[in-house]
């Protein structure tokens, strides 16, 4: 059953950003928000990455959990949240994993980290892995995959042939330009809050008929609609030519927790199964029956002893090396 837990009520962007945040600026200027919490001499550091369409705040409830004991770092990735618009030929896997490696070296210049990141999140650290391989088992200590995948998300269907189309014919850089071109009529003519969008969000990112209630869907139907429409479009692009197995043998090297839902439509449970058994043995499996893709705010307390465990394996493994 669903967290007791109450419902959370998230701040709206128009409020202030909070005391203590800071810009990251990538190596291509786009303006990174970032936030910090917990105690500064806590042993270890959690890098938090959010998912698609959503923001920082969707790991609320995981930051009144750890804030006590762990020092909390959380970003907004590029178009995404406070953070700056992207241009749309950069709104990719590939570069949301350079930009994390850039917020871990400004926003955590020493000691161990530990990664967690959600759907794209999560994607980005395997993209991080490729890209920077140099930094798992030194600075990056654990990684937390939750409801998320390394590739494969369209292989068949209607969607799986269109994308063989696009990549034989090397139509994405028209796709991304028709969608700059058309970007401020989606926007303007956009319906927000509309009861298609809430039948979308507790279709796709929502489980079984026990996993959510009315005010859980609307809070996740808001997040998905404050991302602008075309950055949303831009980066579909990229998920669905999304494949980062060769990822999997970097993040062999730290203890890995990687946390699925059998209810999850946007990146089914098989791909965290494989995602597990691709890691190896330093990686653990949870698996969360009923649970949709917003496993973090409808299965809380699952997510939280799951992360709460990773944190103490890496803990036992530093003292151990230490």
């Amino acid at each position: 059953m669903p967290s007791d837990l109450p419902p959370l009520i998230l701040p709206p962007l128009t409020d202030p950003a909070p005391p203590g945040s800071r810009v990251v600026r990538t190596d291509d200027g786009v303006d990174l928000h970032v936030e910090f919490d917990g105690p500064e001499s806590a042993p270890v550091t959690v890098l938090f990455s959010h998912g698609f369409t959503a923001r920082l705040a969707e790991w609320e409830l995981q930051r009144l959990a750890l804030r006590d004991r762990y020092r909390l770092v959380f970003w907004d990735q590029r178009g995404h949240g406070r953070s700056a618009a992207t241009p749309l030929h950069d709104a990719t896997i590939d570069r949301t994993g350079r930009d994390l490696g850039q917020v871990l070296d400004a926003a955590v210049p020493s000691g161990p980290v530990v990664l967690a990141g959600h759907s794209m999140g999560g994607m980005s650290i395997m993209a991080l892995a490729r890209q920077r391989p140099e930094l798992f088992g030194t600075r990056v200590v654990g990684a937390f995959l939750m409801a998320t995948s390394a590739g494969g998300l369209v292989e068949s269907g209607l969607l799986g042939r269109l994308l063989k189309i696009v990549r034989r014919l090397h139509l994405l850089p028209v796709y991304l330009r028709v969608l700059q071109l058309v970007a401020p009529l989606m926007e303007r003519f956009r319906w927000r809050g509309s009861p298609f969008g809430r039948w979308f969000t507790r279709r796709f990112l929502f489980g079984n008929r026990a996993d959510a209630d009315r005010t859980s869907v609307r809070l996740v139907q808001g997040l998905l609609e404050e991302t602008p429409f075309p950055v949303t479009a831009a980066f579909y692009a990229t998920f669905l030519d999304h494949e980062e197995y060769g990822s999997l043998p970097v993040l062999a090297r730290v203890p890995v927790t990687v946390v699925a839902a059998t209810h999850d439509r946007l990146t089914p449970a098989a791909h965290g199964r494989r995602l597990a058994a691709e890691i190896g043995p330093g990686a653990e499996l949870v698996m969360v029956q009923g649970a949709g893709h917003s496993v973090n705010l409808t299965r809380t307390d699952v997510v939280d002893r799951a992360l709460l465990d990773l944190l103490d394996r890496v803990q036992q493994q530093l003292r151990q090396a230490g």
